[in-house]
């Protein structure tokens, strides 16, 4: 072998492991004993990286050489290659796949029997069937040869568990689902009572095997240990428990990473370990980035074995759930196909508190589907009792825009609750209404400081040089820090003279620190250096 061809073999191994690029060119040099041919088939292993391409390909060669490395692939350690050697036997006879396995099998001598039946189980649990029924159709020999696997089961069983526990952890997951499927038993079944015959120092195979049938069935280890344990298994999972804490402690040290792609991969690693990892992904359920949060709330619906909306659905009637926690998981909602019906039915739930009954409201707004009739499913909440639900109801009213829309949002302007303002003000500055700078200035003097406080951040948005006094006004007089630090913000951003003379007042009088430190900050981005 080149030494360019070792490094290609090296970097490919990276991706896919032993069973991958260098298994298959182990086995095609062992098998391929013909020079030239080897040549020309070993290469394959290179470009496709399939532990079988190469006995494929010999199909398709005539001579004797072709035909004696298939003869030998047939003692192959890898069941992968066995079985290709016998597919491309089939395809060469005109036969079908499964009438060569079961011809193989029901004649093999005694020596290659235990082979011939692992490949046999392998073969038909890799297409999720049992031996017997992936035999059905092989012809006169079919029901002989799925007896005959079936009479060596406990063969076959010792084989595949060593795969299980082998030293290559990219075989154990195949290993595991391949032995669940053939005994008709759960993987977790069947890896329990693997344990129960192995010392302790396996554990670590053993948990990576589950975890790795875990991704592949979309499922998690948790979930599946719980459905499947029973009171006798309790050591054997404190076992597997103490494993997968180790794993969980790394994991919960990356939901602290302040890059958000490590933060929601990690996430994605969580949902493997189902209910093992709850206390993780309610960790998560709070993150500042929405895709990581959302991501949460799948695992802890799928660590409970529910849909993602039957678990929404729970965690917002739960007694004693916090705002917070049902606003994530309406958040999570709305990104479902059949959100609308699930928000509406939240919403109308007079039985909820008023501000989870308008987060439903306003989550319609990132529901898909609303479209031009948006306004006419949100118009009875904005005559609702409840303030908090007509408030969420302008929220959604951002968009899409529609001149009925707008006219809501001004007329939401004189609402008596307090929320509903602050909702429209909300509402005004996404949309940049700039025609409404006078109004929401007059606001200014609203007798609620919530109220003033979002007018203030709305002229960011859409306040013009006249409405620098008012707001000077605000920072000078109004009594609520929150307010004179929206309004220092404001200043800072709409700059001139007289914005920077209140600033440096507001530097040099006001009595609350954070007030005075938004002012020298707005100082300096106005250019000024002060003290």
């Amino acid at each position: 072998m080149s030494s360019a061809l070792f490094l290609v073999l090296l970097l490919s191994a990276g991706q896919h492991g032993g069973q991958g690029t260098i298994g298959c060119w182990t086995s095609c040099q062992r098998n391929v004993q013909d020079q030239a041919l080897r040549a020309q088939v070993c290469q394959l292993c290179v470009t496709t990286g399939r532990a079988d391409a190469w006995v494929l390909e010999l199909g398709r060669k005539p001579g004797p050489a072709a035909q004696e490395a298939l003869r030998l692939a047939l003692t192959d350690p890898d069941w992968r290659v066995r079985w290709g050697a016998l597919r491309a036997q089939a395809k060469a006879r005109g036969h079908t796949e499964t009438r060569v396995l079961a011809d193989w099998v029901a004649e093999a001598p005694a020596k290659d029997e235990v082979l011939a039946c692992v490949t046999a189980a392998r073969a038909a649990a890799n297409s999720s069937r049992s031996t017997a029924s992936f035999l059905k159709e092989a012809g006169a020999k079919g029901g002989p040869a799925a007896a005959r696997v079936w009479a060596r089961r406990d063969a076959v069983r010792e084989v595949l568990e060593v795969e299980v526990y082998s030293e290559q952890a990219v075989l154990r997951g195949d290993a595991l689902a391949h032995l669940a499927t053939f005994l008709g038993r759960s993987p977790a079944r069947v890896l329990l009572e693997a344990m129960a015959r192995r010392p302790e120092s396996g554990d670590a195979a053993a948990a990576s095997a589950l975890l790795s049938v875990a991704e592949k069935q979309g499922s998690s280890v948790g979930r599946m240990l719980l459905v499947e344990a029973k009171p006798p298994d309790q050591s054997l999972i404190n076992r597997l428990f103490a494993v997968y804490s180790q794993d969980l402690e790394k994991l919960q040290k990356a939901l602290s990473s302040t890059d958000i792609t490590e933060r929601r991969a990690t996430v994605q690693s969580l949902r493997r370990y189902g209910p093992l990892a709850q206390r993780e992904l309610e960790r998560a359920l709070v993150d500042t980035e929405a895709q990581v949060r959302q991501l949460a709330a799948r695992g802890l619906a799928e660590s409970e074995g529910l849909p993602l909306m039957e678990a929404a659905g729970r965690k917002i009637r739960a007694d004693g759930a916090s705002l917070a926690t049902r606003r994530v998981w309406l958040a999570v909602a709305a990104t479902d196909k059949t959100c609308e019906p699930f928000l509406l039915e939240v919403a109308r739930e007079s039985s909820l508190p008023s501000d989870t009954r308008g987060e439903a409201v306003a989550a319609l707004a990132d529901c898909a589907g609303g479209g031009k009739r948006r306004f006419q499913v949100l118009s009875p909440f904005l005559e609702d009792a409840q303030g908090p639900v007509r408030a969420g109801a302008v929220r959604a009213l951002a968009m899409p825009r529609s001149p009925e829309a707008d006219a809501a949002v001004v007329a939401a302007f004189d609402d008596s609750a307090p929320e509903v303002v602050v909702a429209a003000l909300g509402v005004v500055s996404q949309q940049r209404q700039l025609s409404l700078g006078e109004t929401v200035a007059t606001l200014l003097g609203s007798p609620h400081a919530q109220v003033r406080e979002a007018a203030a951040r709305a002229l960011e948005r859409i306040g013009r040089a006249q409405h620098v006094r008012p707001l000077a006004k605000t920072l000078q007089e109004d009594s609520v820090p929150s307010v004179r630090v929206a309004a220092a913000e404001t200043l800072g951003l709409l700059g001139g003279p007289f914005a920077a003379s209140a600033l440096s007042q507001a530097l040099a009088n006001d009595p609350d620190s954070h007030v005075q430190h938004v002012a020298r900050r707005g100082l300096e981005r106005l250019g000024f250096r002060p003290p």
